[in-house]
């Protein structure tokens, strides 16, 4: 299946999430590139940004799962690279 990178950007707002977060990034750690958390405290918020190189639809669904939970905000910026079946790289 192709891949494409790109990364997703979490805002937690509800820190009583953070243990279904990490658990749902466990479970496709296989696909994170890395991963950067930044606690605001001044906010009392966390913003979390994570590379992946994953299928499409295993970004989208991880972002609309994390995306579902309470005080939590995503995004997902995606980038024209994407890795085909055969390995070939499209730009």
């Amino acid at each position: 299946m192709d891949t494409r990178v790109a990364v997703l950007s979490i805002i937690v707002e509800n820190p009583d999430a953070i243990r279904q977060i990490n658990a749902l990034l466990h479970e496709q750690s296989h696909y994170i590139i890395g991963r950067m958390g930044i606690p605001y405290r001044e906010k009392n918020i966390s913003i979390i940004s994570i590379a992946l190189d994953a299928p499409q639809p295993v970004i989208a669904q991880l972002s609309g799962k994390i995306g579902q939970l309470e005080g939590i905000t995503t995004k997902t910026a995606y980038s024209n690279v994407i890795t085909k079946s055969d390995g070939t790289i499209e730009h």
